[in-house]
């Protein structure tokens, strides 16, 4: 299925149904009076957040969505049906837009979260609503009121617990491939992932969500190489994966290059606990090997851990590493001591 996490769409919800002008006429009764009915009212327009949806395409093809108008009031004081709503099914993550792809007017967050974009109208008030002591016989009747109709943005976010970030070629999706049953394409050239994909990683019998994007380069955020519009996809990530390429001249270059793009981005990136790997070791002697991860570590100011998805060198470590700050981060969140804390650890260990 083809990938597409960005879509403008025009919605209208249905106008109100006109009320009637009807008069009741039967035999021997004299004064039947006004019994026109009340016009039913529009459809709304909803979106809804459904599972088993990752990309938004169904938008390409469709990009229209009118609700039904209200049935018209009839006479015997019969009030027209209403019409019938529309619903948009989009993937968990999505958010709507104003037709300024500023505004945001809902976050969809949690599978069967609803909410209504635009109100149908009201239906008209039929001629047996008008009538009183000095009017008993109205020959007029209210029209629905019109629906609503606007254009929005529909952009998705997806949702996981540790994104992949590095530049291209660091190894990302061999990674991904790797510890998860996730087939992203994997090629000896830059840019071979052109869209995010997910996997599930299991460690200690415990299951995390990862994401990986298309590679970050210098400038990325002007929107040189494939730019940064990926990035919005591990912003709901509670912790990052840098990876760093035995394979570059320079690591400590490529990790600072990477941590620049992630600030200029914003979105509260360079702020998310990272986990920084030398990825690809596989290529290098032990003296290369000594020499870069030194240097990357002053990079990072800490120890980065050293893998290789080929060979599965480091490979549980740096899953370990990730759980160990996803459950750092709920205990921060939700208030937990440090007994806490360390039987936690201990646990995420076995």
């Amino acid at each position: 299925m083809k990938f597409l996490d960005q879509a403008k769409v025009y919605i209208r919800s249905g106008n109100g149904g006109a009320g009637s002008v009807s008069f009741r006429r039967e035999k021997f009764i004299e004064f039947g009076g006004p019994d026109g009915g009340d016009g039913g009212r529009g459809g709304d327009v909803w979106v809804e957040a459904v599972n088993g949806l990752n990309t938004l395409i169904d938008f390409r093809y469709q990009q229209h969505f009118k609700a039904a108008t209200g049935i018209h009031g009839m006479g015997r004081n019969r009030t027209g049906a209403g019409g019938d709503d529309v619903t948009l099914k989009v993937p968990v993550g999505t958010q709507i837009f104003e037709e300024d792809d500023e505004t945001l007017i809902v976050d969809l967050t949690k599978e069967g979260q609803r909410f209504r974009l635009a109100v149908g109208g009201n239906g008209g008030f039929g001629n047996a609503h008008f009538k009183s002591s000095t009017n008993q016989a109205p020959h007029w009747a209210n029209p629905g009121l019109e629906g609503e109709e606007k254009t929005i943005w529909l952009r998705l976010k997806l949702i996981a617990d540790a994104g992949l970030v590095g530049l291209p070629n660091a190894g990302k999706s061999t990674f991904l491939a790797t510890c998860t049953r996730a087939r992203p394409k994997i090629a000896n050239y830059p840019f071979t992932t052109l869209h995010p994909n997910l996997g599930v990683a299991t460690i200690d019998g415990r299951e995390f969500v990862l994401a990986d994007i298309p590679g970050l380069i210098e400038g990325a955020h002007e929107g040189v190489g494939i730019g940064d519009r990926f990035l919005g996809h591990v912003e709901r990530t509670r912790v990052l994966l840098h990876l760093v390429s035995a394979q570059e001249e320079d690591v400590a270059k490529a990790y600072t290059t990477v941590k620049h793009e992630l600030e200029a981005y914003g979105g509260g990136l360079i702020d998310k606990p990272e986990v920084v790997a030398l990825s690809q070791v596989d290529v290098l002697d032990e003296d290369e090997l000594k020499a870069k991860t030194k240097a990357l570590a002053k990079a990072c100011g800490s120890t980065p851990l050293v893998l290789s998805a080929i060979t599965g060198k480091g490979m549980t470590d740096a899953l370990r590493a990730l759980r160990r700050e996803m459950i750092d981060m709920d205990l921060a969140i939700n208030g937990a001591d440090e007994d806490q804390a360390v039987t936690a650890h201990r646990d995420d260990e076995g």
